[in-house]
């Protein structure tokens, strides 16, 4: 029966802030690595990290061996001694991670243990190599990482320490401990206390000349203004926002529609715009004015390649749906930590809106494909100081009918 070490880390550079996490799964008996994980997961608390790496670090062991015993060595007091069912969950965000990190592997085949934080430096390395790639709008990659380099000359050939032996009592019997041991670690959570999240009313800019032919508009075309239509819309949305009374500041993509419509409910709201770049649109490249035929009979191979890869850019060096999102993710972050708790409203574009959206849910890029988002139209999302975050409405029209 094989044994491993799983030492997983997570951090936040603000508390809640930037975070990530790493893992590593490490056999017993070598010392050798066998499996790094890391991950850049956006605006968390450290807590919420924590729990990220030890599920990330567990599902890799499970990955290589699922009848093998683990050890987990952690230096977060708080996720060992809540997995060992000693201490209450006290914020909803951990109560489903120790929820899912609980059914990972059957109990009997894993203990935890405590160790300070030079023990785990690892981990810990893996965690901020997350955190640096998310502060460059990228993803944590081991073919970049060093972290095993740097802390394998202070690993003996063999760790000292021993997982639990495999029990060996009937599966019946093994799989209600096994459950018992979920509901405990379900029944330690207390009250949620989640605090005022940081929201975003989401506006889609109104209509302009483009909008109805439905040719492609991003960042490098001709920054077209609102349309009749578009102004009459930005009225109607900045009415039905001043009824709500909800709104404490108003952010805006650079792009003249954007800044026009920000304008109109700023002056009923009686508030002041401030323009984040992150916001704008697609760079759509030489399809910038052209309808989606013209392009599939301009660019036919290019355009089928954007249709099927988040990676692939429109002809003429524009910008990949993964560049976005990478773009996004980031604004996301700061616009989170500067508007902590507030209401605050994202007046941007179609891709921009779609991609906070996926984020959220946690889709996959293609999803992109599967969401309506009207000219004028508001959708929302919240983000929890713990971490969690949730879509709270989608493409609402209603304000204009």
């Amino acid at each position: 029966m094989r044994e491993f070490i799983v030492e997983a880390d997570g951090g936040s550079r603000g508390n809640p802030g930037p975070a990530g996490y790493g893992a590593v799964v490490i056999d017993a008996a070598s010392g050798e690595t066998l499996v790094e994980t890391a991950e850049y997961i956006g605006v968390a608390t450290n807590n919420v990290a924590e729990y990220r790496g030890l599920l990330s670090g567990l599902k890799a062991a499970r990955d290589l061996d699922p009848t093998a015993s683990v050890l987990v060595r952690m230096d977060s007091k708080l996720v060992v001694e809540q997995m060992s069912g000693r201490w209450k969950i006290k914020h909803p965000a951990l109560r489903p991670l120790a929820m899912e990190a609980a059914t990972v592997l059957p109990a009997s085949q894993i203990t935890y243990e405590w160790i300070p934080r030079e023990q785990n430096k690892h981990a810990d390395r893996l965690a901020n190599e997350a955190m640096d790639a998310g502060r460059r709008g990228e993803q944590w990659s081991p073919t970049t990482s060093t972290a095993d380099l740097d802390t394998r000359s202070e690993r003996p050939e063999a760790l000292d320490a021993t997982p639990p032996p495999r029990d060996t009592t009937a599966g019946a019997a093994k799989t209600e401990a096994d459950l018992r041991a979920a509901r405990n670690v379900a029944a330690a959570a207390a009250e949620p206390d989640l605090g005022a999240p940081a929201t975003f009313v989401l506006l889609r800019h109104g209509e302009t000349p483009l909008t109805p032919e439905k040719r492609f508009s991003g960042s490098g075309g001709s920054d077209p203004a609102l349309s009749d239509v578009g102004r009459h819309q930005a009225e109607r949305v900045a009415a039905a926002l001043a009824a709500r009374g909800t709104v404490q500041a108003i952010v805006s993509s650079p792009l003249a529609r954007c800044r026009e419509t920000a304008g109109i409910v700023a002056a009923r709201l009686g508030l002041q715009v401030t323009v984040e770049d992150g916001l704008r649109e697609t760079d759509f490249g030489a399809w910038e004015g052209l309808t989606f035929g013209e392009v599939r009979e301009r660019h036919p191979e290019d355009l089928g390649a954007w249709l099927g890869s988040p990676g692939a850019q429109p002809t003429g060096d524009g910008e990949s749906f993964e560049a976005v999102a990478q773009r996004v993710a980031v604004t996301r972050d700061k616009l989170v930590t500067a508007y902590a708790g507030r209401t605050v409203l994202l007046v941007s574009h179609v891709t921009p809106i779609k991609t906070l959206v996926r984020l959220v849910l946690g889709a996959p890029p293609e999803s992109l494909f599967r969401m309506e988002l009207s000219a004028a139209s508001l959708s929302a999302v919240a983000y929890y100081a713990d971490g969690n975050a949730s879509l709270r409405l989608l493409n609402d029209t209603s304000h204009l009918r």
